[in-house]
């Protein structure tokens, strides 16, 4: 699945090469705002644009101020909703948004710009963007990976991360790993099943929604030679020791922020022996895998199961696990800076 930041990105440089364009992202939310910081949004001089910044709640509005010929500095900041720019323009959740406006020139500085942020989502790095308003970004540079943006608002200073989406790996189909994968989509996730068995695949990959990325490969060896990056969630959902033994064998050397085996709490602890035994792991190793994973929520069947697997995958996304979950109520709005 293309991350939908990388298609906004890519885009905007493509209508870059031959007029202004106006780039918008999200800064932070109040209340129940439907977009989260981060969110982008490209908007071309036509009204052509690509993403989103509410849902559908303000982007009539804020193209047609572009047309009009507002928004014209290099970069701003705008607020919809209860005291922002536009106070006739209430969201309809009651919500906030804080923007940030840059309006980018045509030519090889806006190109290289965007090619820069493109670069760091197609390599899953992360980016720290600062700006000072009323001026263009004067700084783009490499970040160590976080799974969420952080945007850092103080007075006329931005400062902000730019990383690639959280991504799941699902290790294997099986009917619990079909409703994860379409929740994880749904969710915003990049996600890959490796399936290597032709027989499932043939009875069950229909059932599966668009979006999903396949890899025909055993996972195990798969995950040996691509690894993967800080902002992923790994999950064998099969029942089968043969694929979800080596699964966690492999997932433990990586720097995944979960990592995940289906099975009744019998069968976790004695596969958490078995792979102490036979794969020598040690108990930091084995301390990693949610087994049995998801939460306890009373889940029977298999959309049960992959809600609880994927909520809990959410949970450790956001940080909220570790108690450090975000709240956009918690904010005061009249604070100068803030950190999201």
């Amino acid at each position: 699945m293309r991350s939908p930041d990388l298609q906004i990105l890519q885009t905007a440089r493509r209508w870059a090469e031959t007029s202004p364009i106006w780039l918008c992202t999200v800064l932070r939310t109040y209340g129940s705002s439907p977009r989260p910081p981060g969110a982008m949004m490209v908007i071309a001089t036509d009204g052509r644009y690509c993403g989103s910044l509410s849902g559908g709640c303000i982007e009539e509005n804020f193209i047609a101020r572009i047309r009009d010929g507002d928004f014209s500095a290099a970069s701003q900041r705008v607020r919809y909703g209860e005291g922002g720019y536009a106070p006739d323009r209430a969201l309809p959740c009651g919500g906030v948004l804080d923007i940030l406006v840059e309006k980018c020139q045509p030519g090889s500085e806006t190109l290289a710009y965007l090619s820069k942020m493109i670069e760091a989502l197609n390599n899953a790095s992360a980016l720290t963007k600062k700006v000072t308003l009323p001026a263009a970004c004067h700084s783009l540079e490499p970040a160590p990976y976080t799974r969420r943006t952080r945007v850092t608002l103080d007075l006329q200073q931005i400062e902000l991360t730019l990383c690639a989406p959280a991504r799941v790996i699902i290790a294997g189909l099986s009917s619990v790993a079909v409703y994860c994968a379409n929740f994880a989509v749904a969710l915003g996730f990049e996600t890959f099943v490796c399936e290597h068995r032709d027989e499932v695949m043939n009875s069950l990959a229909a059932e599966v929604n668009d979006g999903v990325e396949w890899i025909n490969q055993f996972p195990a060896a798969w995950l040996e030679r691509e690894g993967c990056h800080p902002g992923t969630a790994i999950l064998s959902l099969t029942h089968d020791p043969r694929i979800d033994d080596l699964t966690m064998m492999e997932a433990v050397n990586l720097p995944a922020f979960y990592i995940g085996v289906m099975g009744s709490q019998r069968n976790s602890v004695n596969r958490k022996a078995r792979l102490a035994r036979l794969a020598e792991m040690s108990s930091e190793q084995l301390d990693r895998i949610h087994a049995p994973v998801g939460l306890e929520i009373g889940s029977k069947t298999p959309a049960e199961i992959a809600l609880s697997i994927m909520a809990d995958v959410v949970r450790y996304k956001n940080g909220a696990a570790a108690g450090q979950a975000f709240c956009p109520a918690s904010l005061n709005a009249d604070d100068p800076r803030q950190i999201i």
